[in-house]
């Protein structure tokens, strides 16, 4: 597999804390005797939280970046790793973070919050495919986006997971706006992706991701949008008929850690960390590669329809206005920059 810049920038990371390890760290006093006294290292624990389940890729990168980090730090680090949402919502993990109730979060779009620039991880139709989105997250305008990250919401990247495109799931197929006429739907908590589907006819409503399942089998949303390997890791071919490919967002996701208590570790430590990320980086992307159309034919033997009539172009012509003018007036010039990249 060819090297990302990302990954060969986190190399490089590692190199220059190492060196700076090698140069920094003062002789020991030896004790009586001759020998140095070695002093017992303070185990540290971090707690990471995702909405992924225990099979989802997520999951499964990051208990092999825990075993990664354990390996590098001769088990000083350890990393917990907590799916389904059980140390609570994207949201509420990185509020612990910033008191010191959690360490890691597994977290995108939702940090605009914080930081505006996060917006552009997920914006309807802002990348032509998955190879413009890869390309632009390993240039100069990711490193935008993670640079305040880091600065505004207090997150240090470590490494990222790209996503499948985000489909609608329905009991009846939809191939134009026209078909939605007031639709409701789930929307994860972004105010860009109400507007958007508002501005295509539907019904959009923000609920955790926790309840989707229920409220759909319910009848209290009629439907939800989101990647395949969500679409099946949260059951949802049990309440739902069809996946229409209207992939109207390419986003990624960022496996981050707190600026404190990345900060707080020795040299030796944050090399260590940063070697493990690049190698779970690699590990991550081969499991997408492997993984992203293992889901499509899941969950077509559960029974669902992937609707392929749907008018992509209607669907862009429909939110192009809303997500314009949502936007600021930096998001918009990075939007912008996004289309044009080649």
């Amino acid at each position: 597999m060819k090297k990302s810049k990302f990954l060969a920038l986190m190399l490089v990371a590692v190199l220059m804390v190492m060196s700076l390890a090698g140069c920094s760290q003062p002789a020991e006093e030896p004790a009586a005797g001759g020998e140095t006294p070695a002093a017992p290292a303070e185990k540290i624990t971090w707690k990471l939280g995702h909405l992924g389940n225990d099979e989802h890729i997520w999951n499964k990168t990051a208990l092999k970046f825990a075993e990664l980090v354990a390996e590098k730090t001769e088990g000083q680090i350890e990393i917990k790793v907590y799916p389904n949402e059980s140390l609570g919502k994207e949201v509420e993990n990185i509020d612990m973070i910033k008191t010191g109730a959690a360490d890691m979060v597994i977290s995108g779009e939702s940090m605009q919050t914080w930081a505006p620039k996060a917006a552009l991880m997920a914006v309807p139709y802002a990348f032509r495919d998955t190879a413009h989105m890869q390309a632009v997250i390993e240039s100069e305008l990711g490193d935008e986006i993670a640079a305040q990250i880091e600065e505004k919401v207090g997150l240090i990247p470590l490494y990222y997971h790209l996503r499948a495109p985000r489909n609608l799931t329905s009991n009846r197929p939809i191939n134009t706006p026209a078909d939605l006429n007031g639709f409701k739907m789930r929307v994860p908590n972004v105010p860009l992706f109400v507007d958007a589907w508002k501005a295509a006819g539907a019904a959009p409503q923000a609920m955790a991701f926790n309840e989707v399942f229920t409220a759909l089998q319910q009848g209290v949303i009629e439907g939800q949008e989101n990647p395949v390997d969500l679409i099946y890791s949260a059951g949802f071919y049990e309440v739902q008929d069809y996946v229409n490919v209207t992939e109207h967002v390419n986003g990624w996701i960022y496996v981050l850690v707190g600026v404190n208590q990345f900060n707080s570790l020795s040299d030796e430590l944050k090399a260590a960390v940063l070697e493990a990320a690049a190698e779970a980086q690699v590990y991550g992307d081969s499991l997408f590669e492997e993984q992203t159309s293992e889901f499509v034919s899941m969950l077509e033997e559960k029974g669902m329809t992937f609707n392929t009539n749907v008018d992509k172009a209607a669907f862009q012509a429909a939110m192009e206005p809303a997500v314009l003018e949502k936007l600021t007036d930096e998001q918009r010039d990075l939007y912008q920059r996004i289309v044009e990249f080649q």
